[in-house]
């Protein structure tokens, strides 16, 4: 299975997300082809330096990163698209329309996965599986007040506090991700 995160500059969020997933997924991460990049990226840019402290904090490797830039064939391969922002979803949505049943954002599937019943999930053993019912029960749990709660908010050039606070929002959508991941594995 092949887990897509995106973002702007694929230099902050969405590497962190792909490296702290890796983490978090532990002995099964092998089972799945975790990756990143942007919608505005500049090719072969290193990870921003605070993004990776933020990495290395919570357990991931940014010292193989590279930023790439977002392609058509890139969003298409996906099994799952985790997104900084409803913005980078639409995105792209837009570069591959058949993406939208597996696309999300970060927090947004991490807000579903935590509105379902254990009994919507008692009959799904793959990850395939899986993003089909959160995509089918997406509408099914309350959206948050502000659209915008959906979103990561993008660090770059920003305070070290601001830093830590996006990665800590990653890792908390993150870690509920990867137990259902690891679950269907």
């Amino acid at each position: 299975m092949r887990i897509l995160f995106v973002c702007s500059g694929n230099i902050c969020r969405s590497p962190l997300g792909a490296q702290v997933l890796e983490a978090r997924l532990g002995s099964v991460a092998s089972s799945y082809v975790i990756e990143s990049a942007g919608t505005i990226a500049q090719d072969d840019m290193a990870m921003d330096g605070a993004a990776a402290a933020q990495s290395v904090r919570l357990g991931g490797d940014p010292s193989a990163h590279r930023s790439r830039y977002l392609t058509e064939s890139i969003a298409a391969g996906a099994d799952l698209v985790l997104t900084a922002e409803r913005s980078h979803r639409a995105d792209v949505v837009r570069l591959a329309p058949r993406a939208a049943k597996r696309a999300f954002t970060i927090k947004q599937f991490a807000r579903v996965l935590d509105g379902l019943e254990p009994s919507d999930l008692a009959d799904v053993h793959s990850p395939q599986a899986l993003v089909e019912r959160v995509a089918r029960l997406r509408g099914t749990v309350a959206p948050p007040a502000d659209p915008a709660d959906d979103d990561v908010d993008d660090p770059y050039r920003r305070s070290e506090s601001t830093h830590a606070r996006v990665a800590d929002e990653i890792d908390r959508a993150l870690t509920l991700i990867a137990d259902a991941l690891r679950a269907v594995a």
